[in-house]
């Protein structure tokens, strides 16, 4: 049965209908599931369990992996490269987020409401204004090898003119994650000129360029739109 949002925005819908009429959690969880045509939460989840695309991207990556993640906004991005270092976390790995993006304490409550407590000492959580090739490297530098790291967002990178230009921050975190042996995932903007009525889904095409990069040097894409997921590799 296919669900009519994907289940990260159910569970939004959920927190949200908790809060405001002060029912529990699991009860708000429940009347979604109905919505959905399932009797509970819990037969909702199980019945959607093997369709983890966190766990499935995990599986297919790869050490010294350079994966660029896109979407257009509002379509889970950032949410699924948190999922990513969650589920990298249960697995007994170390992961890292860097986020231009977001603050700390929005990216708190993000990992809080996946049941993640940010100072859990397998994750390191950065959101400084400082965040470039170089500082992450550094930040990195004690991490063994296997672990993962995602970059929120590729496009930021760029902002800071006393940094260097794009294309050398990411062949520098390329040759960083060959080395270390670690995978990194950086989530990336999509154009505004993407069609999705034309294209169901975006592609290396489709990214947000603000400055020259050669998309090649990714190793691996995952693109995301209206609850789907394809993910490949770039050659």
């Amino acid at each position: 049965m296919k669900l009519s949002v994907p289940i990260y925005h159910l569970k939004r819908q959920a927190k949200r209908h908790a809060r405001q009429s002060g029912v529990p959690l699991n009860e708000a969880l429940n009347t979604i599931a109905k919505h959905e045509g399932y009797t509970s939460w819990s037969g909702l989840a199980a019945a959607f369990a093997d369709r983890n695309p966190a766990a499935k991207i995990l599986d297919a990556l790869g050490a010294s992996d350079l994966v660029l993640l896109g979407a257009r906004p509002g379509h889970g991005k950032t949410m699924l490269g948190i999922e990513l270092v969650v589920e990298a976390i249960k697995t007994g790995r170390q992961a890292a987020f860097f986020s231009l993006e977001y603050t700390q304490k929005e990216m708190l409550e993000k990992f809080a409401n996946l049941d993640v407590i940010a100072t859990d000492d397998r994750l390191i959580l950065d959101t400084s204004d400082d965040i470039c090739a170089d500082h992450i490297i550094k930040q990195l530098a004690n991490v063994p090898r296997g672990s993962l790291v995602v970059i929120d967002y590729l496009q930021l990178l760029d902002q800071n003119r006393a940094n260097p230009v794009l294309a050398a921050q990411v062949t520098a975190l390329k040759s960083f994650a060959k080395a270390a042996g670690i995978s990194v995932v950086m989530i990336s903007q999509i154009d505004r000129s993407y069609d999705p009525t034309t294209k169901p889904m975006p592609d290396i095409d489709d990214v947000r360029l603000p400055n020259s990069l050669d998309l090649t040097l990714f190793t691996k894409t995952v693109f995301l739109n209206d609850g789907s997921m394809k993910l490949q590799g770039t050659r």
